[in-house]
């Protein structure tokens, strides 16, 4: 019965009133995926939430799955089909643009009024031009990471791309311990060492995809990883580290950084394409492929990182590893690719050391929710 309205919210938007035991839950919603934001944040704080939970973390971890799978596969698909070639740069610029007003819709609901809205663009958006000049940062290495990302993917396939920029892991992790003075236990270590093994054997001898007719350079594509990955660790981290420096709103932020990023994209597309811009246009080779991976990369990274705080290191382990053997099943059956014994052993690698990285750490989500309810004990006392 859940799963029925859930479907029904998130295609269609409407307002669902259904029966739980003896409670009434009502849920408005907008057509698409701002509902299943919207779902997410009164489920998680209706009195229901504990009967449902585990139910929710299923529903995340598929969703944050083929996300990351679909993203791979579409955009792979894109770069190396025989139309013509968009430009990548003008994809991350329309990106960010999607984002920055997908992030002012979901502010203005939760401010509640417009005139709190207004007030908290004018206090934290126009009025704050140190914090814009902050969020600048993440937004440049950002824009290097995603642009990366179209060029490693013209160059490797999508299983050989989810399988290495899983080391993005101990990038963060390096980051995480030098920028904010965090440990790692020995199991973690290990875990990234291990991680970094299976890459190697992955990159060994990368397997060869036999439909893809385009040049590829190799190469080029793991040096374009590598870019990513580290450019993926530093600005999360970084990112993270401005968020818990101040109470200002997740989403007041994501503006910040979002309208950074437009600037720094918009320079960098007339900076590496501008002369064949001017002369094809800034739309050029776009289809509804080249729209749905846009549409994949800007909702759905904001989607992921709604749901991605009510699931555990575990989850976010099987996750991937999911995603990894998705593309790797699509990638056989879309582009040809030719499962090796070194991929096949490094790609098992990748995903038990993922695994195992999250092993250590507990589910925050119930320690968080257990500690409200024991102050609250507490407080009625």
């Amino acid at each position: 019965m859940l799963n029925k309205h859930l479907k029904d919210i998130f295609l269609h938007g409407c307002q669902v009133i259904f029966l739980v035991g003896e409670l009434t839950i009502i849920i408005k919603a907008l057509p698409g995926t701002l509902s299943g934001v919207v779902y997410h944040a009164l489920l998680m704080h209706s009195p229901i939430s504990k009967n449902v939970s585990l139910l929710f973390k299923f529903y995340c971890l598929a969703v944050m799955t083929l996300v990351a799978a679909a993203y791979t596969i579409a955009l792979r698909y894109t770069r190396t089909s025989d139309k013509e070639l968009y430009f990548s740069t003008t994809a991350v610029c329309i990106t960010e643009v999607i984002k920055l007003l997908l992030s002012v819709g979901i502010l203005a609901k939760e401010a509640g009024s417009l005139g709190r809205f207004k007030a908290s663009l004018k206090e934290n958006v126009l009025g704050s031009p140190k914090e814009l000049m902050k969020l600048s940062v993440p937004s440049l290495v950002y824009a290097v990471q995603n642009n990366m990302a179209f060029l490693a993917l013209s160059n490797l396939d999508a299983a050989v791309y989810q399988v290495t920029y899983q080391l993005k892991i101990p990038c963060t992790a390096l980051c995480t311990v030098l920028m904010l003075n965090r440990t790692l236990s020995k199991l973690q270590w290990i875990s990234v060492f291990m991680l970094c093994g299976g890459v190697i054997l992955v990159q060994w001898k990368p397997a060869q995809a036999t439909k893809v007719v385009v040049e590829q350079n190799p190469l080029l594509g793991f040096g374009a990883i590598a870019v990513a990955v580290l450019c993926s660790g530093f600005a999360g981290v970084y990112f993270e580290k401005v968020l818990k420096s101040s109470d200002t709103s997740l989403w007041v932020r994501n503006i910040q950084m979002y309208l950074s990023g437009i600037v720094v994209t918009l320079v960098g597309v007339y900076l590496s394409d501008g002369a064949e811009i001017n002369e094809k246009g800034f739309f050029y080779g776009y289809t509804y492929y080249v729209w749905f991976v846009i549409f994949l990369a800007s909702v759905g990274g904001l989607y992921t990182s709604v749901v991605v705080k009510y699931t555990d290191n575990i989850m976010k382990g099987f996750s991937a590893a999911a995603a990894i053997v998705l593309s790797t099943f699509a990638s056989v059956m879309l582009f040809g690719l030719q499962i090796t014994l070194t991929f096949a052993l490094g790609t098992l690698l990748v995903c038990v050391s993922i695994y195992l990285y999250g092993l250590p750490r507990q589910d925050t989500t119930s320690i968080q929710q257990g500690e409200i309810a024991s102050k609250e004990r507490v407080g009625g006392v």
